[in-house]
């Protein structure tokens, strides 16, 4: 499956991410790493984890709410590809530890898209409400907020809308508003 989704988008040069809370296992991670896999990780010990499974790091998505002070500076000093951010406190802490390391920190915000994924209500994330992201209606004002912090540098935006989802609709709609916001900025 994964070699499909490779030479699938192969012409768009992705950068293909394994999400390791899925399985951390370090044989599996190793096997992915040898076809190809970058890493999704949300905390320390996942960064670990595929540092010892040989990962290049500078294609690592650091995601997941919670970041630690000690795991956003092992992160920095990894030179991770970028923070998925999920909320405007998250990108204060990151940019106050980037700054006390001399350091530039690589984002992308989460943008809650305000779709319903008509997933189970447990498993649902891109609803206004939803615990995860960041309001997509102030998308300039916190893209304004990390280009005028110098220690920060904005890579993407980042939309989550649940799981899991079985018809393309939901999916649809939240590149829809991906693909506005990204034209917008």
């Amino acid at each position: 499956e994964f070699q499909a989704i490779k030479s699938g988008f192969a012409e768009l040069e992705p950068v293909i991410c394994y999400s390791v809370k899925a399985n951390s296992n370090l044989s599996l991670l190793k096997v992915l790493n040898e076809a190809g896999s970058s890493f999704d990780v949300v905390s320390g010990g996942e960064l670990f984890r595929v540092q010892r499974a040989g990962a290049d790091t500078t294609r690592v998505v650091f995601a997941g709410v919670g970041k630690t002070d000690a795991e956003i500076r092992q992160a920095l000093e990894s030179n991770i590809l970028m923070f998925n951010v999920e909320s405007e406190g998250e990108l204060d802490a990151i940019s106050a530890v980037a700054k006390s390391m001399n350091r530039v920190a690589p984002v992308a915000m989460r943008l809650n898209p305000d779709i319903d994924g008509k997933t189970h209500e447990k498993t649902t994330t891109g609803k206004k409400g939803n615990k995860f992201g960041m309001d997509i209606e102030r998308h300039n004002e916190l893209a304004a907020k990390v280009l005028a912090d110098p220690h920060l540098e904005l890579r993407g935006i980042h939309m989550h809308i649940g799981s899991p989802i079985m018809t393309t609709d939901p999916y649809l709609q939240s590149a829809r508003k991906a693909v506005a916001v990204v034209q917008d900025l």
